[in-house]
Order: structure tokens, then C-alpha cells, then sequence
């Protein structure tokens, strides 16, 4: 496959990479401009193929000129006392992994596409590097101090120490070591999958999650929400309007009859019809 580089054939011509116009500086790119312009490179990258220096070129260059998005996700946790770097690096995890993950053919705007990428990845940043709950400054910094304290007298002492001795050596009272013990256990929280023994020789160890919690009936159903909410949207506005009042505000047919102006039987046919268009839409056609 021959491998196309950057040209300008003539004076003023425009440089380009492939079939992509050369973008010199993406991130100087203004963010109305950035939008335009990713529908292009998005166009092209999914015709390219991966590995070559095109692709490579298109997929860069989409970061680079998106990367505003990153600041703005990242601006919203200025007030968690972290390095802003630190947080943009982690946004622009979310926002590669949103590039790769992207699809023209969905008829959704890659900026809302790509912002619950950036956010959730910022947010899982933030819950592996933070406390697991709410813990006070106070108890946070205690924490430390207990755990230097713990440490040195159970090397002094060539035991465990006891809460007394650890007041002494802290200068604190027994009651708020006792407290500083509590509050370490907010630092680091359990996984539902952490194996806690018990299990027989057959199964292996049960999992924390087999011991708490139920089953919620709904889950199941989110799935069937998710497929259907698009199907529903390519319907009209009456078929949405009749499924409503049949389903929603549970009206009989006759009632929806007189509610549109049509007959029971008509009501009962566009019913049909649409149920049937929706089965199919996430089930496939009946005997395919």
C-alpha cells in the first residue's frame, strides 16, 4: 500500500496528509472550528487503515484539537486540591478512548459523545488515588501519625501497643486514637469480588458480594430500556402519543379512541403495527 505524505503541489495549495487537510497547530484551533473539522477527520479515520502513518495523523490530530474538552471536564474538580496536570492527564485517557470508541453513523455530536468519557475517567482517578469515604482533614492527618506511632512501638515493645501507649506517644487521648483507628478504615474499601473463604471445595472461595445485597428485578430490564429508547424515537408523533396513553397513562383502546378521534379498531391496528416495529427493531424479524 503506497504510504502518502504531506504535499503542497503548487503555490497556495493546501497541504494534506492523505485525503486530510495538514493542521499545523491542532490545539490552536478554535473549539466551533475544532467541531467542524473533527466531522472530517472522524470520516476519514474510519475508512483508514489502523497503523499507517494516515491513520496515525487523523487519530493525533483529533486528540490535539479536542483537547479543550479535556480542560473544560478537568475545570470542574479545580477545587479537589490535586495538580490540574495530573487531572488533564487522566481526561486525556477518557478522551482517546472516546476518539477510538466513536461513531459518525450514530447522528451524535462527538462533544456530548466525549464528555461522560473525560468526567468518568477523571472520577475513576479520583476514587482509586482518594479516600474510599468522607474522612475529615483532621482524621486524614491522624491517620499518618498513628500509623508512625503504631509502627514504632510495635518495634520498641516487640507487640502490638495498646491504645494508652499510642495516646502517650501522640500526645492525644485515648478516645481520638480510638477515633483515628476508625477513620483509617475509610482509606481503602473492599471489592464485591474480594474473596472471603467459606467456600466449599466445588465452588472455591465466595465472593463479599454473595453475603450482601439482592438481586434488583430491574437491572435486567436497563438493557431492554437502553435498545428501545432509539427505536422509539424513528416512530411519529402519534404512534409515540398512543403507546403512551396505552402503556403510560393506561388507557383502554376505546379511550384512546375517543382521546385521538379515530376507532377502537384503528387504534388497535396502529398499536400492532408499532409493537410489532419495536419487537422486531431489538429482537430481529420474526423467523430470520
Amino acid at each position: 500500500m503506497p504510504t502518502t505524505v504531506t504535499t503542497q503541489t503548487r503555490a497556495g495549495a493546501e497541504a494534506r496528509v492523505g485525503n486530510l487537510p495538514l493542521v499545523e497547530a491542532p490545539r490552536k484551533v478554535a473549539p466551533t472550528d475544532a467541531r467542524e473539522l473533527s466531522k472530517v477527520f472522524f470520516d476519514e479515520l474510519a475508512v483508514l487503515e489502523e497503523g499507517t502513518h494516515e491513520y496515525q495523523y487523523a487519530r493525533n490530530t483529533l486528540i490535539e484539537m479536542n483537547m479543550s474538552l479535556v480542560r473544560y471536564a478537568a475545570g470542574r474538580f479545580r477545587g479537589r486540591g490535586d495538580d490540574m496536570e495530573d487531572i488533564v492527564q487522566v481526561g486525556t485517557i477518557g478522551l482517546i478512548k472516546a476518539i477510538d470508541r466513536f461513531d459518525l453513523s450514530r447522528e451524535v455530536e462527538f462533544t456530548s459523545f466525549a464528555v461522560p468519557y473525560i468526567v468518568g475517567e477523571i472520577k475513576r482517578f479520583f476514587r482509586d488515588t482518594s479516600w474510599a469515604v468522607h474522612v475529615p482533614r483532621r482524621l486524614q492527618e491522624a491517620r499518618v501519625e498513628l500509623a508512625k506511632a503504631t509502627e514504632e512501638l510495635s518495634s520498641r515493645l516487640g507487640r502490638a501497643p495498646r491504645v494508652a501507649e499510642l495516646a502517650a506517644l501522640m500526645n492525644l487521648s485515648e478516645d481520638e486514637v480510638i477515633e483515628a483507628r476508625l477513620a483509617s478504615n475509610g482509606y481503602n474499601s473492599s471489592s464485591l469480588d474480594a474473596v472471603v473463604g467459606g467456600g466449599d471445595a466445588e465452588d472455591g472461595d465466595a465472593a463479599l458480594a454473595d453475603f450482601i445485597g439482592v438481586e434488583d428485578p430491574a437491572l435486567e430490564l436497563f438493557e431492554d430500556f437502553h435498545t428501545l429508547a432509539p427505536l422509539l424515537v424513528q416512530l411519529d408523533e402519534r404512534a409515540r402519543r398512543i403507546l403512551h396513553l396505552r402503556f403510560v397513562e393506561e388507557m383502554t383502546q376505546s379511550e384512546i379512541g375517543k382521546e385521538l378521534g379515530i376507532s377502537q379498531m384503528h387504534v388497535s391496528r396502529l398499536l400492532s403495527r408499532n409493537l410489532q416495529r419495536l419487537r422486531e427493531g431489538m429482537l430481529g424479524p420474526i423467523g430470520a
